[in-house]
């Protein structure tokens, strides 16, 4: 089996019309074809080979990586010695991995890697999420490499960089015993010894993701006395000059194949990322945006396989003398399982393209000076990427939980028992909504979108786009979901009262989301109304029932009514 090509949605996103541009720029007029005989020579070059290496990808996750997660979930990591050892299916997958040349995939290919843009990189991970989701947490960190390339001299990307292209793997140790969400209180102490001309990290790191990498990403407070964000700086450290040890691995619900795991720097030498002071304010900005594209992909790949456990078990499960997928209430299940895993992967898909171009630009501007059409296309896809970004990792994220439990409700009591692999995939799907930013922490970064008026202005540009006319019901409906949510944030803006304003805040993110959702969908199903035609009717209807839900919430409640929500402590 190969879940690439078993997936027609995903050649559908490949093929985007954006995607020209986003190949000129990552491929510079292909320049790399001089040098680099694997280099493409022009645009229907670069696709056919992203086109055949998603098909190794789709391939190895068929054969390998999928088959191998139920004992991955069931065996683990373990630690010894202050060391981790991989499950023996999570080896072989890496080995597999390594062997096929998918690390490091878009690093530039002077350190080795293939310079693929963000779309096809993305579009694997959700891949292997499908596969298997715990997996993806391993090889999805590929991605700390984009932060090195972005902000570590020179001479660090040449040593580092061509290790992970060839299969090192890579951590960010960014959260602490009491600092989670708020990593301003990070206190690891990064100290520089002047006789030695290097630095030295202490400390405990907690919850790090494949925390016994070779590669780590370390946040460290670099400048004494201080206790915000101003005094923390980004650090690498390298596996092999030691000085880090694993004190222990978590016992999670789920995602058990990635180790999870508990640090102690003890004098472990590191060297610093860029300049001081800028490890919180800046770099890890720029890795949390990576790594929340990732989860995204993570959860969009989930979505895929409890579509694919739910209508598979329906087609075989007989009740009443026929298959259940002939019940309304089982088919209804799994439709809207379709829908939001259509939707979720739309957004996905469009926030790895507004990525891909400021990307490509900014890395642009640091060889010459861009032109001021260059500058406006910067500036225009860096917004709607910063916008896009908390939006969709918390509405994939929400959507791939949900779908994890509807695919167990159509398996009865069978989804309740391991022998199902929908049981490893609701446990699984629980922590997307959690890490790199809680649903919570996404509303918060994405507010400011509504209040400015980027979603909106992002519809607008939606609503110009011409559409088949056996579609435009479904336009007329989304523009009457537009005019709510613009009196709902007109609402809710109008008294000027923060605590007002966040009470709704998820409320109304929630509503541009699913209008933005909507909108994709339907440009999808005007494109390609076969695959996509089903899922556009389904989620629009579904999103237009939420968005009303919503407005009569806020337009039936009063700024008071917040009282009745604070909880009561009893003494």
């Amino acid at each position: 089996m190969n879940f690439y090509t078993d997936t027609p949605q995903l050649k559908h996103h490949l093929e985007h019309p954006l995607m020209r541009r986003i190949v000129e720029l990552k491929e510079r007029n292909y320049a790399d074809k001089e040098t680099f005989d694997y280099a493409p020579i022009d645009f229907e070059d670069a696709m056919d080979s992203y086109d055949k290496v998603l098909e190794i990808v789709g391939e190895i996750c068929g054969d390998i990586i999928a088959p191998n997660a139920e004992g991955v979930d069931k065996e683990g990591p373990k630690v010894s010695n202050g060391h981790v050892t991989y499950a023996s299916g999570t080896q072989e997958n890496l080995d597999a991995c390594r062997k096929a040349g998918l690390m490091g995939m878009s690093m530039p290919r002077r350190y080795g890697g293939l310079n693929f843009p963000v779309v096809p990189y993305i579009m694997a991970a959700d891949i292997v999420s499908r596969a298997d989701a715990g997996f993806e947490n391993l090889w999805g960190l590929q991605d700390c490499a984009e932060t090195l390339y972005e902000f570590a001299d020179d001479d660090q990307k040449t040593r580092f960089l061509p290790r992970v292209t060839k299969g090192a793997t890579m951590s960010m140790d960014l959260t602490e015993p009491d600092a989670g969400s708020d990593l301003q209180s990070v206190m690891l102490r990064a100290t520089f010894d002047e006789a030695e001309n290097c630095w030295y990290l202490n400390g405990v790191k907690r919850f790090i993701t494949n925390g016994d990498s070779d590669i780590h990403l370390v946040l460290a407070r670099s400048e004494e006395g201080t206790k915000d964000g101003r005094g923390l700086s980004m650090f690498v450290y390298d596996k092999n000059t030691g000085g880090v040890t694993v004190r222990r691995i978590e016992n999670k619900m789920g995602i058990k194949g990635s180790p999870t795991c508990e640090l102690v720097f003890k004098n472990a030498k590191a060297e610093l990322v860029g300049s001081r002071r800028l490890g919180l304010i800046k770099y890890v900005m720029a890795l949390m945006n990576g790594a929340r594209l990732g989860i995204m992909a993570q959860a969009v790949g989930i979505s895929e396989a409890s579509c694919r456990e739910a209508y598979n078990y329906a087609l075989e499960r007989r009740q009443f003398g026929k298959a259940i997928i002939e019940f309304p209430a089982v088919y209804e299940i799994i439709s809207n399982i379709r829908a939001k895993a259509d939707a979720s992967r739309a957004i996905l898909y469009e926030t790895a393209r507004f990525v891909d171009i400021y990307k490509a630009l900014e890395d642009i501007s640091k060889e010459r000076k861009l032109t001021p059409e260059e500058r406006d296309e910067l500036k225009y896809y860096s917004r709607y990427a910063d916008a896009f970004t908390p939006l969709g990792k918390g509405m994939t994220t929400e959507y791939a939980n949900q779908n994890a439990y509807d695919a167990i409700q159509v398996h009865g009591g069978s989804g309740f028992m391991k022998d199902y692999a929908c049981e490893r995939i609701y446990r699984d799907a629980r922590i997307t909504n959690i890490y790199e930013g809680t649903t919570q922490l996404q509303v918060v970064a994405a507010i400011r979108h509504v209040t400015t008026g980027t979603y909106l202005q992002r519809i607008r540009e939606y609503e110009a786009q011409s559409i088949a006319p056996e579609l435009e019901s479904l336009k007329l409906v989304l523009s009457k979901m537009t005019r709510m949510y613009e009196q709902l944030v007109e609402i809710v803006t109008a008294p000027k009262d923060n605590d007002y304003l966040d009470f709704h805040a998820r409320r109304l993110v929630e509503c541009a989301g699913h209008i933005v959702m909507g909108h994709l969908l339907l440009l999808d199903a005007n494109k390609n109304p076969e695959l996509f035609r089903r899922s556009a009717e389904v989620y629009i209807h579904y999103g237009q029932t939420e968005v009303i839900k919503n407005y009569n919430f806020v337009t039936q409640s009063r700024i008071e009514d917040m009282a009745y929500y604070k909880p009561v402590l009893n003494d």
